[in-house]
């Protein structure tokens, strides 16, 4: 499928890319290679093929809710630049 120039700027305009007039021909072969493969994957006969699994189908390994980490709050409170009673202060940014 040949792609003219006119096709071409149209879809760089919706796709909202500036394309030069030199590039329009050079773009416009590679689209036109692009549906030509597409169309030539539509012709194979997928009748008789079942569908592939799908990774939704699978069943996820759940791992063990335990707490790995211990308590470091003050820690990283004691270096943050402004806490108090366990939380951090941060500077308004809505009036």
């Amino acid at each position: 499928m040949a792609l003219d120039s006119k096709t071409v700027q149209d879809i760089a305009r919706l796709a909202r890319l500036r394309v030069s007039v030199e590039e329009t021909t050079k773009f416009g072969t590679e689209l036109s290679n692009i549906l030509d493969l597409v169309a030539q994957m539509e012709a194979a006969d997928t009748d008789n093929i079942e569908p592939m699994t799908h990774p939704f189908d699978a069943t996820l390994r759940m791992r063990n809710d335990q707490v790995t980490e211990t308590n470091q709050r003050d820690k990283f409170q004691s270096i943050a630049p402004s806490a108090e009673n366990g939380l951090y202060l941060v500077p308004r940014v809505i009036d």
